[in-house]
């Protein structure tokens, strides 16, 4: 079997062909043009995952954080995640790359502030 995905691991956006077999097991993959895409094609179909990207409340504040998950997460997850981060409420002052949540929705992965808010 058969399965078209469109790369997102690099500007190019290429158009991989991967081959499962029968179990949905990876076996190959074919039109990628770096290895970047080659990796996310075997990813793709075994373990995909996603980093993800929000806003959060600051306490006092109308202007909300930007978060981001400090490594990608599984794709699986993500709902959850964002779900949440609608609980999540920060106090000021926060710098980029502090960390406002640990192991977000026991994935492991920490939250991490995008922004300087003083």
């Amino acid at each position: 079997m058969n399965k078209m995905l469109t790369c997102i691991g690099c500007p190019m956006g290429c158009q991989i062909e991967v081959e499962l077999d029968d179990n949905g097991n990876f076996v190959s993959s074919k039109g990628w043009s770096c290895n970047i895409g080659k990796r996310y094609a075997q990813e793709e179909v075994t373990a995909p995952v996603r980093t993800v990207t929000a806003l959060v409340e600051v306490e006092g504040r109308q202007e909300p954080l930007s978060v981001k998950t400090a490594n990608p997460i599984p794709k699986g997850k993500i709902f959850d995640c964002l779900a949440e981060l609608k609980k999540v409420k920060v106090h000021a002052p926060v710098a980029i790359g502090d960390v406002v949540v640990e192991n977000l929705c026991d994935t492991g992965i920490s939250l991490v502030a995008t922004k300087n808010i003083l």
